[in-house]
């Protein structure tokens, strides 16, 4: 079997597959109000297509983890049937969703038959009208019910995923993290990235991990003696607390800006439209969807995603003053 390399001796084994542009919010930090403009369906890949290409990922070029992406993934009609072609690979790889939960608690029974093992669920606030000012959609009561479902049938661990904001909802973590460690949940706080729609991101404006560790100290964090590895979250033991599973209970934190991870990073992502990303913040893409139909074999699929990743970057360059924001925002990325 042949790896997805880069010239910094990374490898990647964690695909992140977009299904869709497509999203039933907006949130500020992602998209306006009105939308935006959506891949036309012909450019988007087909249910084959995008199977196909995980099991290329899987079978020949060593991917372990495949975690489904958007956009808003629940609302790709083929969703349940792209999971179970992966469930059925070999060697198997471990799956995972991220969601705005909204649907979820209708689906998650169905997800878990299709062989999805997990869920991460998109929660900024526990005030329903908090959410209504972020997201411009009356949904809050739906991504509660979304995360009870996801737990009732199984797809352990929850976490959930929070974007800090100054001066929107800052003022919540340490409710968040009670929320979380009531009901089971693992939290992870993400910074926010420079991947909005409006190119509107502020770093001077942005809660840093810094800052979101010094909310969360009256619940007296303790070091994580568990290695990340190439996990992005630096995670904090939460003393008098487990979770559902009886473990201690963690809290994340993932600095993707002021406590970059790139060196260990293992992740290559996939658009819905069949480009390859070998970076969040990439300039450039390489066309995997082009080689599908003009009927190129697996093996010349394979060979470009490998050069696609060899080039890979050492960093992402955020704090570089050449740093250019992509073109593509997050919802046309996958997270």
């Amino acid at each position: 079997m042949s790896v997805l390399a880069d010239r910094f001796g990374r490898v990647a084994t964690d695909l992140r597959v977009s299904l869709t542009d497509r999203c039933n919010l907006r949130c500020s930090y992602c998209m306006p109000e009105e939308g935006l403009a959506w891949m036309p369906r012909e450019q988007q890949l087909t249910d084959d297509e995008v199977s196909r290409l995980i099991r290329i990922a899987v079978e020949q070029l060593g991917v372990t983890d495949v975690r489904f992406t958007g956009g808003e993934p629940l609302i790709r009609r083929g969703l349940t049937g792209i999971i179970a072609a992966a469930a059925a690979l070999e060697p198997r790889p471990k799956l995972s969703i991220t969601t705005n939960g909204i649907g979820l608690d209708r689906l998650a029974g169905a997800l878990r038959d299709a062989g999805l093992n997990r869920v991460n669920v998109s929660l900024d606030t526990l005030s329903p009208a908090r959410f209504l000012e972020l997201t411009h959609r009356d949904r809050h009561a739906d991504v509660l019910k979304g995360l009870a479902g996801a737990a009732r049938a199984g797809l352990t661990p929850v976490k959930i995923n929070t974007v800090l904001m100054r001066g929107v909802n800052d003022d919540e973590a340490p409710a968040l993290l009670r929320f979380a460690l009531d009901h089971g949940y693992q939290l992870r706080f993400i910074e926010q990235m420079p991947l909005d729609a409006q190119h509107q991101w502020d770093r001077h404006e942005m809660v840093t991990a810094e800052a979101i560790l010094a909310s969360l100290e009256p619940y007296g964090l303790l070091p994580d003696s568990v290695s990340r590895g190439t996990a992005p979250a630096e995670t904090w033991l939460v003393p008098g607390y487990v979770d559902a599973a009886g473990n201690p209970a963690r809290v994340g934190v993932i600095g993707s800006v002021t406590r970059p991870f790139c060196g260990d990073c293992d992740r290559t992502r996939l658009t819905a439209d069949g480009q390859v990303r070998n970076c969040l913040f990439a300039t450039d893409e390489s066309d995997l969807r082009g080689l599908l139909r003009s009927g190129r074999p697996d093996a010349d699929i394979a060979k470009a995603w490998q050069a696609a990743m060899w080039g890979k970057r050492a960093g992402h360059g955020i704090d570089d003053p050449s740093f250019l924001q992509p073109v593509r925002p997050m919802s046309a990325i996958g997270g």
